[in-house]
């Protein structure tokens, strides 16, 4: 991920074709290291291609990918289990209001 965010950053910066050693000097600036076998990879993968139509293609295919909206499958009981209806339903947590301290007790008086 690091080596498709060095491309993504050359680019941005306004080097349309960005070559290994560009995204070397890229992570080595942060302190990452740099794959070679991974960079030589990812520039084979988008050489002669626009960046612009692959991340378009990418959206298109994560359009298709389930988010996990919350909804929770519950198997059905069997027919000799006789589980209570209650304990089907999940437990509410109790929510702890922890007492906020003031700027004063720390020492923050700006306006005395």
């Amino acid at each position: 991920m690091k080596v498709v965010a060095a491309y993504l950053l050359a680019v941005l910066g306004g080097n349309t074709c960005p070559s290994a050693e560009d995204l070397k000097e890229i992570l080595g600036s942060v302190g990452a290291e740099a794959d070679d076998e991974r960079i030589e990879l990812l520039l084979s993968e988008v050489k002669g291609k626009d960046i612009t139509e692959l991340i378009a293609a990418g959206r298109e295919k994560l359009a298709s990918v389930p988010a996990g909206g919350g909804a929770v499958a519950v198997g059905a009981p069997s027919a000799g289990a006789g589980a209570p209806a209650a304990a089907a339903e999940p437990k509410k947590e109790e929510k702890v209001e922890e007492k906020e301290e003031s700027d004063d007790d720390m020492g923050f008086s700006l306006f005395d």
